[in-house]
């Protein structure tokens, strides 16, 4: 396995993941909550698409908002969770260069997609508050799936430049990424070049987005806990890479890994078990759902 710091390369054809540097002696430990969240995840966000795809009466705009999220959180954990159990499992650490930029490219991409979610969710409830008479001729099918086109869109769009930086950077110091996925900005520091474009594109992004996506989940929300769950988390992780250099490294990666994997947990259980519509069909006998409920 190629480790050393000195060895001589430009886009190495694999890198090496460290897992959660400083707490190598307990990986074993740390994947029993990991791999038990995961595991909610799965359950939980699977069992409200098929809830959601049996019954007629869930065929609105909510619930197929609460569907692209669910969507997205599995991809979004999936992008990571294999990966790094098998690192805290089989210790198995290399990652090849193609396939550590398309990780870092879904992490970062169905992140900012989520935040366009949440603004989206956010939307129909003002509506369905302040002008509940005119809500099903405001949000039609044709409104709900430009607005989810325009939200994927939106994520695709302003990370393809993170992915063309990443890869147009040499890559000649060392191929070990002290982190536990292919996280942008920890890649990109192992470049032996001046990257102050990636830097700059990287912060105006976040701030951008969390910034304008916050404002109007704001103006509309009052029930912010899975959303402070998914932003707080995330900015401590941006910015301790870049200023936090007496942050220590494994509460750092901890952190970065809670702020990806919490939130696609606690969202069906907060935006569906807590849905009484959702709530009645999943405590519904099995066979009035006409499929074998998941959970």
């Amino acid at each position: 396995m190629p480790d050393s710091n000195t060895t001589d390369f430009t886009n190495p054809s694999t890198f090496i993941l460290l897992g959660i540097p400083g707490l190598e002696g307990k990986h074993v430990w740390l994947s029993i909550p990991f791999c038990t969240m995961y595991i909610i995840t799965l359950l939980g966000n699977i069992t409200i698409l098929l809830i959601v795809k049996r019954e007629p009466s869930l065929h609105e705009p909510m619930y197929y908002f609460l569907c692209m999220l669910a969507v997205t959180d599995l991809i979004m954990s999936t992008s990571i969770q294999p990966k790094m159990l098998s690192i805290f499992w089989f210790n198995s650490r290399e990652i090849r260069f193609s396939a550590c930029l398309t990780q870092m490219y879904f992490v970062h991409c169905f992140s900012v997609i989520e935040s366009g979610i949440f603004v989206a969710m956010a939307f129909d409830r003002y509506v369905a508050i302040c002008d509940p008479l005119r809500h099903s001729t405001i949000l039609t099918n044709p409104v709900v799936t430009k607005i989810g086109l325009a939200v994927v869109l939106r994520g695709s769009v302003l990370l393809i430049p993170h992915l063309f930086l990443a890869r147009q950077w040499p890559y000649c110091r060392t191929n070990i990424i002290p982190h536990s996925y292919c996280e942008h900005i920890a890649v990109v520091k192992l470049a032996c070049a001046d990257i102050p474009i990636s830097n700059y594109y990287g912060l105006s992004v976040a701030f951008f987005i969390t910034g304008l996506d916050v404002f109007f989940i704001a103006l509309s929300y009052t029930q912010l806990c899975v959303v402070l769950a998914f932003y707080i988390p995330g900015l401590f992780s941006f910015l301790t890479h870049r200023f936090g250099q007496n942050v220590a490294l494994y509460f750092h990666i901890l952190m970065a890994n809670i702020y990806l994997l919490l939130p696609p947990m606690l969202n069906p259980i907060i935006y569906g078990v807590r849905t009484k519509q959702i709530r009645d069909k999943l405590l519904s006998p099995p066979g009035s759902l006409n499929f074998p409920l998941v959970l």
